[in-house]
Order: structure tokens, then sequence, then C-alpha cells
């Protein structure tokens, strides 16, 4: 059976910079290459670990298709087309599909808290695009809560197809599964990832393997067969690093990782307005980043 483009670990790409504060899509291509070859299934560029915000449509167009062109075969590139408004969306959306992605990942209004009305409109116009919608819950950035109940009536509208479930409340996949059994609740956090993928999620929106792939991916596979002999202690092990994917400083704190892995393409620096982690959080990423390396897990 043919796995679906939304299964599986999706990593939600770190974007590298160029000194006159263009993406340096030739290394990103050759991350692309990289997270593949250690075993990710697919990437998910411009999501907000991509920056995407700070992106032109000119540029977030070249980031995925520099994505797509570097995939192998097999590799799946589900970008995120969140933006400020419907129609821009839809754009990304058609851009996309364009392209040959075969999924798209599509926040509610993150510049407009919408009323449940407003939400469905919004799923709905770029639905129509025909490319599969995975809805994307992040209430902490859109100020919308994709509540079961809501996300009951976009699926049984036909809008979208799966969640990235990203509150870390992992009372909420039950609650679907019981409310919309057949709808799809991939892990968001990456720290509550273990939990989801007990539960039976089928797919993980990551964050960590952009430094940790191989391990990550380990990790995601023994938890989904119910192997905790592997599986705990590896998330033991990483999750001091995977907590880090629900902080304000997540995409600073991922790229210092990448830059101290020797084979990792360079996370380096981001575009304002983020800055440089403090020297306190930089000791303790990089204290758990070489506890990682120590025991093995690039």
């Amino acid at each position: 059976m043919t796995r679906k483009p939304w299964h599986g670990v999706l990593v939600a790409t770190a974007l590298p910079w160029r000194d006159d504060d263009t993406p340096d899509l030739e290394s990103y291509a050759r991350h692309v290459a990289w997270l593949a070859a250690n075993g990710c299934h697919g990437v998910t560029p411009n999501g907000s670990l991509g920056e995407y915000q700070v992106l032109s449509d000119a540029q977030r167009d070249a980031v995925v298709r520099t994505a797509v062109e570097a995939a192998p075969e097999g590799f799946d590139v589900m970008p995120g087309i969140g933006a400020y408004g419907a129609r821009q969306a839809r754009r990304n959306a058609e851009v996309a599909a364009e392209a040959g992605c075969r999924a798209v990942m599509l926040l509610p209004p993150n510049s407009y808290r919408a009323n449940v009305d407003e939400v469905i409109e919004h799923y709905r116009i770029v639905a129509e695009v025909g490319v599969p919608v995975v809805a994307y819950n992040n209430p902490f950035d859109t100020k919308v809560d994709l509540v079961p109940e809501l996300l009951a009536r976009l699926f049984g509208e036909g809008y979208i197809v799966a969640v990235k479930e990203f509150t870390g409340d992992v009372r909420r996949y039950w609650e679907l599964a019981e409310l919309v059994p057949d709808l799809e609740v991939l892990a968001g956090s990456d720290d509550v990832a273990m939990e989801l993928a007990l539960a039976g999620s089928p797919g993980w929106v990551s964050g960590y393997p952009n430094a940790f792939p191989r391990a990550c991916v380990e990790l995601w596979e023994r938890a989904q067969a119910g192997d905790l002999q592997r599986a705990l202690p590896l998330y033991r092990t990483l999750h001091p690093l995977l907590r880090w994917d629900s902080k304000t400083e997540f995409v600073q704190a991922i790229k210092l990782s990448m830059d101290l892995v020797a084979d990792a393409v360079d996370g380096g620096r981001c575009q304002p307005p983020r800055g440089p982690l403090s020297q306190q959080q930089a000791a303790v990423v990089r204290e758990a980043t070489e506890k990682a390396l120590a025991a093995g897990l690039a």
C-alpha cells in the first residue's frame, strides 16, 4: 500500500541564510537530501522553523521547488502554505501543486482571530485547489484553536485529510479518535511524539530531526511498533532537546544543534526579529546536544 504523503517522519525544515539575507538554496537542497539519506520520509518547508513569515512569495516558491528537486523518489514534500489571508494561502497551494507536492499543510488565519464560520471558509477556499490539506493546529501563535468539534466539521466537509496537533495535549488525540475516527492526527510537538506514536498516530511533523534524523526516525518507528525497550531510552536521551520544539526560541535551538552535528548542514543564524540565544540558553542546548552525540545518536 502506498504511504500517504503525511505519514512517517516529515521534517519541518530549518532554512539556512546567505550573508546577504537571502535563502541559501544550495545548502537547503543538501539538507533535504541528507534528511532523506538518513531515513526521514519527507520534509515540510515554509513552516515556522523555515521562518516563512519573513519570506517573499518568490522566496517561498523557490524553497518549495528546491525541496522537490532535491527529494529522491518516494520522499515527500508537504509545504506549509499558511498566510495572512485565505487567497494568499490558496495561491501557495497552487504553487505547491504545480511543483508536484502531494499534500500541503495549512494554519487557520494567523493574523486575525477568526470565528468558526470564518475558519471553515478559510479552509474551503484553499481546498478548492484540489491538493490534500493537512490542518495545522497551533493556537499559541494563531490564537485560533482547531478544537475537535471544529476539526470534525472541516473533515466532514472534505476540506482536510489530517491535522498536525501542536497543543501538546495528548488528550486531544483520544477526543478526536472518538469524535471523528477517520481523521488522522499527526504528532506536531516533538516532546510528545512518543506518546502519540504509541496511541497510533501515523505521522510526525517534526523539528529536531533537522539535527538528529536517524535517531528520531528510530524513536518514531520503535514507538509505533510498541518497542518501549528501545524507544524509551532514546526518548529519554533526546527529550532535553525535543522540548525546545515548544519554546519560543525553538528555531535558534535547533539551528545550534545542527551546527554541532558534524554531518549536518549548518543551521546558522536566523532572520530578525529572531535574535541569538542567550548564553545560558545556548549552554543548555549545547550540553544536551553533546550528550546526544556522545550517546551515538548522530
